[in-house]
């Protein structure tokens, strides 16, 4: 599944990366632990998240995270964006909860990375 296409089921917005939207995405993973996702996301491409905060974006950088994807209607800072940017790591915003999210995500082909 592309990153294009993730955007499109999950009707979420692009905050960063719109270039990127052609990258396939193998696994996602869901968490709000940073610790769990240096812990059990080694495999994943994408990251799902309500937590918002630099720290998203260093985890993700350290595990060659290609995309994020803020739930809840969450939306990072200038800051987390610009840090996003210069890592070329793709932004995504839903407002749909997270389990929601991964249940569609799941329903159209994409599996966790565990």
């Amino acid at each position: 599944m592309t990153i294009g296409e993730i955007q499109r089921v999950l009707d979420a917005q692009f905050l960063y990366g719109e270039e990127l939207s052609d990258l396939d995405a193998d696994f996602v993973f869901s968490a709000d632990m940073m610790s769990d996702v240096l812990a059990y996301g080694e495999k994943c491409s994408i990251l799902m998240t309500g937590l918002c905060n630099s720290q998203v974006v260093r985890t993700a950088e350290m595990l060659d995270i290609v995309c994020i994807i803020f739930v809840r209607g969450k939306m990072p800072d200038a800051n987390m964006l610009s840090l996003a940017m210069s890592k070329g790591i793709a932004i995504l915003a839903t407002k749909h909860f997270m389990f929601t999210a991964c249940g569609i995500l799941y329903e159209h082909g994409l599996r966790g990375g565990a």
